[in-house]
């Protein structure tokens, strides 16, 4: 279960970098670099809220007390970083979502979340019966 931690303390990161990075953006423009380095800041503002909703997602499993399967645990903390990572590489990369690798990136991401969170909510309902 300490994988949820970890997951957790990750999105904290990722969440609080992607604020800096975002503020900086806006408030110290470089002439010359700006539009090009953060090219879609809607899309960084999508991965900001990801972050802190999959880092919030973590705490609750841990913090639910209720023991999960370790693997489970894994892909929930795994999933729920790379999911808004997809967000972040968008952000940067107008033609992420013509990409073939990211493409596959996104749909292994998806899947990884998908079963973490699946398995986590099966074993909620089997510990409720």
């Amino acid at each position: 279960m300490n994988a949820l931690l970890f997951g957790a303390v990750a999105c904290m990161t990722a969440l609080i970098a992607s604020a800096w990075l975002m503020t900086f953006a806006r408030w110290f423009p470089i002439e010359g670099i700006d539009g090009k380095f953060l090219v879609d800041y809607k899309t960084m503002i999508r991965a900001h809220v990801d972050y802190a909703l999959m880092a919030l997602f973590n705490l609750a499993f841990y913090g639910a007390g209720i023991e999960l399967p370790v693997i489970a645990c894994w892909c929930v903390a795994i999933g729920g970083f790379a999911n808004p990572s997809i967000f972040v590489i968008a952000a940067f990369d107008p033609e992420f979502w013509n990409k073939a690798k990211w493409k596959v990136f996104s749909m292994v991401s998806f899947i990884i979340t998908t079963l973490g969170f699946g398995w986590v909510g099966i074993t909620y309902l089997q510990h409720a019966l």
